[in-house]
């Protein structure tokens, strides 16, 4: 039996994303600042303030990527609405890299989330590892519930049961009390949003979900009784500092004083997108977090119209951001996204939950422009343009990328690292920009230009081998506007597609895509530069180039590095492998983060096996063969369909079926020692 959804649910989640992006980039430059701090540095925060304070606006961070990936949960479980603690927490050490990715890793007792990955790390399943009694009161009752809790509510549109389930059982992974009773207030809220707009009966609506004498009910009354009898914002935060300041609760960054704080703005901001904004940012304390769900609540409940709306304020909210996220996580091929890319999987999973048809926007496609305002990331890198998302202009959709150009110009969206400073800043700073290229030499990229009076081309933007720029072009489009190009052998790593325009007048992108296994080796080419390095998403301990292109060393468990994306279905990979006082070693195929792949590896006890790993280990096939320490072997695993084959120096040696990964990246596995490779090579099936 299906739920009906919201006519304009999709439109309404893109909101959601973007106010959540919006928030936090608005917020992260002066995360943890007081009031007073804010007002004599800034006054109060009305724009972007990155460029006063030399920062970037675009930046990694933990609000944004744990939202848009722990929900993906959901997906790794069948869009099950009954999915519980204990698999999200498996799904937690599936994408996160200790001490690299997504979480701020400030240790054991001191950091919640860091506290709670450690507990699961070493067996102790969800929702125990977030537990008051294991971790203690403080610890527990930190804010990271409320961060993460977006995504939940979003795939829940009018539906506050299955949100506050979801919710609960996500902040429990890693949270516990007051502050569980803080992300399902809220996760509640943004579920009834997509159907209610009055904010007092989402917050009446919420208080029905947490005990009554809960310390989060009481901050809500007391936060509404005081924005009643007083409607200066300035007044009524500092009877919230008061009564449930920093000085109450302790820990880094409590749930109890920025709850109510979103509460306050929210109640003050008086339905205005970007007075809200303003409110919730000029207040302090956790300000990136703060602003970011409360940008999500106000992007879901008044759409994009009310994003919008800060134009007539001169406030361009959207322009500068360009749908731009960073997701670093194991899944490497998600690491470069967009706000519209991440709509569509969270309205997917709530499409699936409702047991209603699925929407893949153009056939699929990678670039589809289908939401209004999206621009996916496309800017204009190269020459003067002007770049519109437009009504119209398309063969399969609704929308298109309109493009007003004079002269010359190259129109283009990230699909790795930019460049190699915005890689390296974030490398120091918490959150390393770790991601793998999502176009590949071999792949072959398609688009289409309609009602175009001008003509274009597609172009892929690579790095040499001193990490210069390498730009390749296809044929000029002919008169039916269609785009053709496969990547080039020497285009490796690819970090931006899109379309070069010449002449005097417009065109339209109507989508851009790719498909197709690569067709290419990955090695440490003569006079590398890094970004052939940053390339590979580094799960192992030690990863050098220390006589060899790839030294793996893993001190304990097993320790991957991948590259690749979900577009990868059916292909080989094929390496090289020289064990040196290894467990095991190997090569893997279709990795979906670093408990979800298929592997081909030698073993300590002279075997080969043939495994899957679904959060646990499964030996498919093994088979003897003599190998000893120092060896070099070729290693090969195909993916084909169902079918897995492994091969040892060129012979078929083992081989079983598969059929719960269909796709994902390749890379390299030891466990428990060293292994030296010196070159991958990915190669389309047959």
């Amino acid at each position: 039996m299906s739920t009906p959804l919201p006519s304009d649910y999709a439109e309404r989640v893109y909101a959601g994303v973007l106010g959540k992006v919006i928030g936090v980039y608005l917020g992260r430059p002066f995360e943890g600042w007081t009031y007073d701090r804010i007002q004599e540095k800034l006054g109060d925060v009305e724009y972007y303030v990155h460029d006063k304070l030399n920062v970037p606006l675009l930046v990694t961070d933990d609000d944004i990527s744990g939202t848009f990936t722990f929900v993906r949960a959901l997906a790794d479980h069948n869009a099950n609405p009954d999915i519980s603690a204990r698999e999200i927490g498996n799904s937690w050490l599936n994408y996160i890299i200790e001490k690299r990715s997504i979480l701020w890793w400030g240790g054991l007792g001191n950091s919640t989330e860091h506290t709670a990955f450690l507990r699961l790390k070493h067996g102790i399943e969800a929702p125990r590892s977030g537990s008051m009694e294991l971790n203690g009161q403080v610890v527990a009752e930190q804010i990271g519930a409320q961060i993460f809790i977006d995504g939940w509510a979003m795939v829940a549109p009018g539906q506050p049961d299955l949100a506050a389930k979801l919710a609960r059982e996500a902040a429990s992974v890693s949270h516990d009390g007051e502050a569980v009773n803080g992300a399902v207030v809220l996760a509640v809220m943004e579920s009834m949003a997509f159907v209610e707009t009055d904010m007092n009966r989402l917050i009446d609506k919420a208080l029905t979900y947490i005990p009554t004498d809960s310390v989060i009910a009481r901050l809500i009354h007391d936060v509404r009784s005081w924005h009643a009898k007083e409607p200066d914002w300035r007044a009524t935060r500092e009877m919230l500092e008061a009564n449930y300041g920093y000085d109450k609760y302790g820990g880094n960054c409590h749930m109890v004083p920025n709850h109510g704080l979103i509460i306050h703005s929210l109640l003050h901001g008086e339905d205005d997108f970007s007075e809200t904004m303003k409110i919730i940012n000029t207040c302090g304390w956790d300000t990136d977090c703060n602003s970011g769900n409360v940008g999500c609540l106000m992007g879901i409940k008044n759409g994009l119209t009310g994003i919008d709306a800060g134009m007539n304020k001169g406030l361009d909210w959207r322009g500068p951001v360009a749908d731009r996220i960073y997701l670093p996580t194991a899944e490497g091929g998600r690491g470069i996204s967009d706000c519209a890319g991440e709509a569509v999987e969270i309205v997917r999973l709530g499409q699936a939950m409702a047991g209603v048809p699925q929407w893949s926007p153009k056939g699929g496609a990678q670039f589809h422009f289908e939401l209004p305002g999206a621009v996916q990331g496309f800017t204009v890198t190269e020459g003067e343009a002007e770049l519109v998302n437009a009504s119209g202009h398309s063969s399969q959709g609704a929308r298109s990328l309109q493009i007003n150009v004079d002269g010359d110009a190259h129109c283009g969206s990230p699909v790795f690292a930019p460049d190699k400073e915005t890689a390296k800043y974030f490398e120091n700073r918490g959150y390393a920009l770790m991601a793998s290229p999502r176009l590949h030499a071999g792949q072959t990229v398609r688009a289409s230009l309609t009602d175009a009076s001008v003509r274009g081309r597609l172009y892929v933007r690579a790095f040499g081998t001193d990490d210069e720029t390498e730009t390749f072009y296809s044929d000029w489009a002919g008169s039916d506007g269609a785009l053709l190009m496969q990547v080039p052998t020497q285009a490796n790593p690819v970090f931006e597609v899109g379309v070069q325009v010449q002449g005097n007048g417009v065109a339209y992108l109507d989508w851009l895509s790719w498909d197709g296994a690569p067709d290419v080796v990955l090695t440490q080419p003569a006079h590398a530069g890094s970004m052939w390095r940053r390339a590979w998403v580094n799960a192992v301990d030690s990863l050098m180039s220390w006589g060899e292109p790839f030294r793996l060393v893993q001190n304990e468990g097993i320790g991957l590095i991948l590259q690749g994306t979900r577009d990868w279905q059916d292909y080989e990979v094929i390496a090289d492998v020289t064990p040196h006082l290894a467990e095991r070693a190997g090569v893997v195929a279709r990795a979906q983060g670093l408990k979800r792949y298929y592997a081909l590896v030698l073993t300590r006890g002279n075997k080969v096996q043939l495994m899957e790993m679904l959060d646990q280990e499964t030996v498919l096939a093994e088979a003897s063969f003599d190998w000893t320490f120092g060896e070099t072997h070729e290693l090969a695993l195909t993916v084909d369909g169902t079918k897995l084959i492994g091969k040892v120096d060129g012979n078929v040696l083992i081989s079983a079926s598969g059929d719960r990964l269909a796709d994902g990246a390749a890379g390299l596995f030891v466990e428990e020692g060293r292994s030296a490779t010196r070159a991958v090579r990915i190669k389309p099936v047959g």
